[in-house]
């Protein structure tokens, strides 16, 4: 074992999350090797849907555009319950959370990790070796070592890195290497699920439908291209052996599609789980996505669970390895992230209970229920507005004051993305202009004139000066120190007006550290820079990855 290797960061697993991890990393010029285990891509379809912030997530990472060009925008989700008839519906066409994407997409997972691995083929500073596996873990004060086997040559070599990432799946062997245990259960219902291609006119059930038919729950719908997915639970007494046959296969999902005409590509019976990781560091290692929790899919959140992951991540590790933040900034990650995951895991949990039940009667009262209390216009557009996904809020961590002052606060919460128009005239997704790092961001305000005392503490941040202008203000002109826009659909001001804010100060990751009224910008700026950056090390430097973002 001569052979080292010394790097920044190493990430365990390519899969989605370790790919868009590494980009992330990549983007900041971080020195990241990547160790996968396998030696060629993932085969098998398994995750299938993304949602808005999942996209917004990779355009942080120049991906969005490529990835979204490749899904199937979904427009409409029915719940049928006792013979087929339909007890809910969610109306997603049209609907905006703030994130400037449609609300649910579904992707071919093949594809998208094809997309995520070209994407950290663009850095210098990342190297991708698969084939390559942990076998074992030291910590010290410094670093990590890494004992690593390539499972082609047969070599063993060791990895040097001062922090590890654990993306390598629900059977982490990171998470075993550093003695974290999981806390969490199996549903006692194992399901089958069948993936393939089959064109249009083979199509039989088109919708994206829960059948909550107490018979066989099931879910289907059409995904990218000619992709279609069927999921459906075994019945007591049925075997993985009997259902995953060809002519039990064809029996199952020809209600749905012409099975004659459909080119399996994954046919499997697995079980759904909910757990979480006891922690999610140890010293100088960080589990992300399935390796830190998983959770039913019902809600579609698994892997986008794992994108905000390192979303959350991936700047603070940046700042520390870059020595402008101290090492302690790193502890907001799972302060910050696990509450959402659990709330999401809950939700999950909560539509499968609607979706599974086996009762006959009881699946009659819940088709009565929720037909009867649709009959609310605010119940049924709760539903049908999908109100019953919970909100990615931070109540504590790396925000002003350490916890939001109050359920209404703008502090912990995603800062809207919209349309802008430039002072070049171009449109684009208001993302672009804030750029890579933070951005301090005033509706109307100049934000160097409405705290001139705060420039120091700005630039401490490297963060980047926005002032939005309203719709039926004057154009936006170029100028030096501050990015004019204007607020193209009027979003961005409503969002800061109704919570009594003309500046705000937005994190790297799109999370608002604290907005205020224009008076209260020193303030603001002083509290982030003490936040962020320990007072004897050096500024940030953000840099755009440029033309990089374009060869995907």
């Amino acid at each position: 074992m001569s052979d080292v290797i010394d790097t920044e960061v190493a990430i365990v697993g390519c899969g989605p999350v370790g790919a868009l991890t590494a980009s992330l990393l990549g983007l900041q010029g971080v020195r990241v090797l990547v160790l996968e285990r396998e030696t060629t891509e993932h085969g098998q379809p398994r995750a299938f849907s993304c949602d808005d912030e999942a996209l917004r997530i990779y355009q942080m990472a120049g991906l969005a555009e490529t990835l979204h060009a490749d899904m199937a925008v979904c427009d409409r989700v029915h719940y049928t319950g006792v013979n087929g008839r339909s007890f809910a519906e969610v109306e997603l066409r049209g609907l905006d959370f703030g994130s400037g994407y449609p609300v649910l997409n579904f992707f071919h997972q093949q594809r998208l990790e094809r997309v995520l691995r070209a994407g950290v083929a663009r850095f210098p500073s990342v190297e991708l070796r698969t084939g390559h596996e942990v076998t074992a873990l030291a910590q010290d004060r410094e670093g990590v070592t890494l004992a690593v086997r390539d499972r082609v040559a047969g070599a063993e070599l060791r990895v040097r890195a001062r922090y590890v990432l654990g993306c390598d799946g629900g059977r982490s062997a990171t998470r075993r290497l550093v003695g974290i245990g999981m806390a969490g259960s199996s549903y006692e219902e194992p399901w089958l699920a069948v993936s393939g291609d089959v064109p249009d006119d083979a199509v039989r059930m088109p919708d994206t439908r829960f059948v909550c038919d107490p018979r066989r729950p099931a879910f289907v719908a059409r995904g990218a291209r000619d992709d279609y997915r069927v999921e459906l639970m075994l019945l007591p007494g049925e075997t993985p052996g009997e259902m995953e046959r060809p002519e039990t296969i064809a029996r199952l999902i020809s209600p749905y599609v012409d099975p004659e005409r459909m080119r399996i590509t994954r046919a499997v019976v697995y079980r759904f789980h909910r757990a979480m990781a006891e922690r999610w560091r140890q010293e100088r290692v960080l589990l992300l996505g399935d390796a830190a929790h998983q959770m039913p899919p019902m809600m579609g959140q698994g892997l986008v669970s794992g994108l905000r992951d390192a979303a959350n991540l991936c700047w603070k590790l940046a700042l520390v390895l870059r020595g402008a933040a101290a090492p302690s900034l790193l502890a907001s990650y799972e302060a910050e992230r696990r509450p959402h995951v659990r709330a999401m895991a809950h939700a999950s949990v909560r539509v499968g209970r609607v979706m599974m039940g086996r009762s006959r009667p009881a699946a009659e009262l819940r088709d009565r229920f929720f037909q009867a209390i649709q009959l609310v216009p605010a119940v049924r557009r709760y539903i049908r507005r999908f109100g019953f996904k919970p909100e990615a809020v931070y109540g504590a961590g790396a925000i002003l004051g350490g916890r939001r002052s109050g359920r209404g606060a703008p502090e912990g919460k995603l800062f809207p993305q919209a349309r802008v128009e430039t002072a070049s005239g171009r449109t684009v997704l208001s993302d672009e202009v804030l750029g890579p790092g933070f951005a301090v961001v005033g509706a109307g305000v100049d934000p160097r004139r409405a705290a001139p005392e705060a420039g120091a503490a700005w630039g401490r941040l490297g963060a980047r000066l926005v002032m939005v202008l309203p719709p039926d203000g004057p154009a936006p002109r170029p100028g030096l120190g501050v990015t004019q826009v204007r607020d193209a659909t009027g979003a961005i001001g409503a969002w800061l007006r109704r919570h009594g804010a003309e500046v705000a100060v937005v994190r790297p990751d799109r999370f608002v550290f604290g907005a205020g009224p224009a008076a209260r910008a020193p303030d603001l700026a002083h509290a982030a820079a003490g936040t962020f950056l320990a007072p004897e090390l050096g500024a940030p430097r953000w840099e755009p990855a440029g033309a990089l973002l374009a060869t995907v």
